[in-house]
């Protein structure tokens, strides 16, 4: 049985943190981290079922094309992952009356619908990108047992060299999409490996006012080719999403607006309208 400190529920009997029961959630989950980005889903949705809001977890559940979907933000950065994910894959795998896992567990599909930059002048701001991989450079995946395949491995090896040359003390991690998913996707998209930072300013080499360690760090991510695959992309989530997914045998997709092109030193005019257009794509791709 699983411990009341280790899996709390509130006194109406909902998820601690996202203030969700088992009967709210979907098989389909889209992750926004902005809260107010939930409210973009709100004029495409055929139906709404409810809204919902604890902190910066805002739930919106509705149906598209026929098909329920939860619609969630979880607020910036890896941490919130592991909470979204646990409490998300408890309200669908435990029963929280006898607190048993569930003999005949279920398995969900999560797609991660944000914004990112880009680390190639190839890939155009307001294109989309999806992540064959994310690559963590946080340290959230070294608190579970886990085991990367042969070719995550390959990848975090050569990370982690370069992590030594620059004199960062971090061990990277990777996960990987889950294949049925990226097969969904348009020819329109562009496919590579997500960089997974631990920040917005230093760790992605921007410099305002304290010194930077590694300035030049994204120019060096850019130069990575592991067997033909290269870093495409950065942001703060996607490692996280794809570790936990296949930590907990469920599946998982990244699809990336790309605002700013780094490369280029380049930012979109039309973020907005970019974002909206990969919201309406996206409930396509889930629903088809």
């Amino acid at each position: 049985m699983i411990g009341e400190a280790d899996l709390i529920l509130n006194p109406d009997g909902s998820i601690y943190h996202l203030g969700l029961l088992p009967e709210q959630i979907s098989e389909n989950i889209i992750l926004v981290g902005d809260p107010d980005r939930v409210k973009m889903f709100e004029p495409y949705l055929d139906r709404i079922y409810f809204s919902h809001r604890v902190r910066e977890f805002v739930s919106l559940m509705g149906e598209y094309n026929g098909k329920s979907i939860l619609i969630i933000s979880t607020g910036i950065g890896t941490d919130n992952i592991d909470i979204v994910f646990t409490e998300l894959d408890a309200l669908a795998n435990i029963d929280l009356n006898t607190r048993k896992v569930k003999s005949k567990k279920k398995s969900l599909n999560f797609f991660r619908i944000g914004t990112s930059g880009a680390l190639r002048e190839e890939i155009p701001v307001d294109s989309f990108v999806a992540s064959t991989h994310g690559i963590g450079l946080d340290v959230l995946m070294h608190f579970y047992e886990r085991q990367e395949d042969e070719k995550c491995m390959e990848i975090k090896l050569v990370i982690d060299k370069l992590l030594k040359k620059e004199k960062i003390p971090s061990s990277s991690y990777v996960a990987s999409a889950s294949n049925p998913l990226l097969k969904k996707l348009p020819k329109t998209f562009y496919k590579g490996m997500t960089l997974t930072l631990p920040g917005f300013y230093g760790p992605q080499g921007r410099t305002v006012r304290v010194e930077n360690k590694s300035p030049k760090f994204l120019d060096i991510m850019r130069s990575v080719d592991v067997g033909g695959k290269v870093i495409t992309n950065f942001e703060m989530e996607t490692s996280a999403i794809y570790g936990m997914a296949a930590l907990m045998g469920h599946k998982a997709m990244s699809m990336n607006a790309i605002v700013a092109n780094r490369a280029l030193n380049t930012f979109s005019s039309q973020a907005k309208k970019t974002v909206d257009k990969l919201i309406q794509e996206g409930l396509e791709i889930i629903t088809a």
